[in-house]
């Protein structure tokens, strides 16, 4: 590597934070010292701090800070101690600080252990990201009764998950039950996707069946066990088409 590429890259490093304390204050004293460096250090400083006002940021888990300590904790236990060094940064001069930085053992074992607490925070970011995005539901149908009132919400999922949230209860007979279906073609016509005996929450079963913009659910009263001719044969108490969730 070229002298002139060492010191932009130390410049970098230094802005990164990767540098160990010793040769951190060694980059500083360089930086008095020398304007060309400081410019570069400057440079560095304002292309990262563009990268930085782009990121959206992300909500840390709670345990994340103990998960981290331990994580770092465990690999300094586990790294061999570094054989002395014949002369610290700041001994040597200048014009050979920057090689004898990058064959510094320590800087090493500093930029290692950053890079693994950096990969570790941003697993840990993306799975949160991940979470949020599998919590956040892609199609939505609110169901409203006759007299236009919502009474339930279905809630479709990335993932493929597909919910029933009743919003108020509902007066199901003796020897009744809650059916609902989905219809997305009037050629196939509609499909039972759940039954229940009351209004609760529950996971409705549309593992091979389409589903879209404008798909049909509605709920009807049924017999115990459902309709006996696989199409609803009672009166319709809710219905509503799906939305895509913004």
């Amino acid at each position: 590597m070229s002298a002139s590429r060492e010191r932009d890259a130390l410049a970098a490093e230094y802005v990164l934070g990767l540098l160990p304390r010793e040769d951190m204050a060694a980059a500083e004293e360089l930086m008095r010292d020398d304007a060309a460096f400081a410019r570069l250090v400057d440079e560095w400083r304002g292309r990262l701090a563009a990268m930085d006002a782009s990121a959206t940021p992300v909500e840390a888990a709670p345990s994340l800070w103990s998960r981290i300590a331990e994580t770092v904790r465990t690999a300094v236990q586990e790294t061999p101690a570094a054989a002395p060094v014949r002369a610290s940064v700041r001994e040597r001069p200048r014009s050979g600080s920057l090689i004898r930085l990058w064959e510094s053992l320590g800087f090493w074992r500093g930029a290692g252990l950053v890079g693994a607490l950096a990969s570790l925070v941003l697993a840990t970011g993306l799975a949160i990201q991940t979470q949020r995005a599998l919590r956040t539901p892609v199609f939505v149908a609110v169901l409203v009764t006759d007299a236009n009132q919502p009474a339930a919400v279905v809630n479709a999922f990335a993932d493929g998950r597909t919910e029933l949230v009743p919003l108020n209860a509902i007066a199901v007979p003796e020897g009744r039950a809650l059916e609902i279906w989905t219809l997305w073609d009037r050629q196939v016509g509609p499909r039972s996707v759940g039954l229940i005996d009351r209004a609760r929450s529950t996971r409705l079963r549309l593992d091979n069946l389409p589903l879209g913009p404008n798909q049909l659910f509605e709920i009807t009263l049924e017999p115990v066990g459902g309709s006996p001719v696989g199409r609803p044969t009672g009166p319709i108490l809710m219905k509503g088409l799906t939305s895509q969730a913004l």
